[in-house]
């Protein structure tokens, strides 16, 4: 059985364990990575960043808008905000990111997502926090998967050769070595993490480990739990083949627990930025989430 197609059915058998509840419902966030563009932090319906609103990108999207200049830390909160508010109680969220969403998804989950959280009632204030239900908790957060579109998680060979602006505090926390250290990256709360790698690299091809997407390497969206020059299937000088699923890499480079490569741009089609059009990479995961989040 596909993973994918598994822990649905592992989600729907655990519904049936409980008691309904007819409020229950299932939303899909989406976190953004770097530079978010002119988006409206706490403003969940704000989706100018990746593109038109109403295009289908999963069953009552929401846009999880944080200052990407700033640090991870500095405004993890406005994702625990968003996890809070609609993925608490009987509801239930997917999670789609891209670049640095990645480390926003994965710090949370990691640090956070054994702490206890009060049930939510899904009705946001103009700062993007929610009331509570009843008055009582939960650990973590109802996830069913993550969706992460050219991920960050390992960062990115850009910030560590100084090729992005050092104004942005973000860029410290992109430097590869900063990337990996940050949190452990195992530590999912067994939520699976779906990589869709993009290839289509140009500018920065000289800079970049191995195949890249002119922004991030396979290293890094590919889920490898060390860096390294990975590529697709037959390309030269290479550390080594990025295989898909959750296979290490062909010199036997592991993925970090819970991640697997759902798509490999073998025909090197796709680069990093959606053009606020939803376009390449993140076109791939809103056509995957569209399918799947519902």
């Amino acid at each position: 059985m596909h993973i994918r197609t598994a822990v649905l059915a592992a989600t729907a058998t655990a519904a049936l364990l409980v008691a309904p509840e007819a409020s229950a419902t299932n939303y899909t966030l989406w976190i953004h990575g770097k530079n978010g563009g002119g988006t409206q932090r706490g403003n969940y319906a704000d989706f100018s960043n990746w593109g038109p609103s109403t295009v289908a990108a999963g069953v009552n999207k929401k846009a999880v808008n944080w200052d990407g200049r700033q640090r991870i830390s500095v405004e993890n909160f406005r994702v625990r905000d968003a996890l809070d508010c609609f993925c608490t109680g009987s509801n239930w969220c997917y999670i789609a990111v891209h670049s640095a969403g990645d480390l926003q998804i994965g710090y949370t989950l990691s640090l956070y997502g054994g702490s206890t959280r009060y049930k939510k009632n899904a009705v946001p204030s103009s700062t993007g926090v929610c009331g509570n239900t009843d008055g009582t908790t939960q650990v973590g957060w109802n996830i069913k998967w993550v969706d992460v579109a050219s991920g960050a998680g390992g960062g990115s060979e850009l910030a560590d050769n100084g090729e992005w602006a050092t104004s942005d505090a973000i860029v410290g926390d992109l430097v590869t070595s900063t990337a990996r250290a940050m949190f452990n990256h195992n530590t999912t709360r067994s939520v699976w993490f779906y990589m869709f790698a993009g290839a289509k690299g140009t500018a920065y091809s000289g800079i970049l480990s191995g195949q890249d997407d002119e922004a991030v390497a396979y290293h890094s969206t590919g889920g490898v739990s060390v860096k390294g020059g990975f590529c697709n299937p037959g390309d030269w000088f290479c550390d080594g083949t990025l295989n898909t699923g959750t296979a290490a890499t062909s010199n036997g480079k592991a993925k970090w627990s819970y991640h697997t490569v759902q798509f490999r741009d073998d025909g090197e089609n796709h680069d990093h930025y959606q053009n606020g059009n939803w376009e390449n990479i993140v076109g791939v995961v809103r056509a995957d989430v569209a399918t799947y989040a519902y």
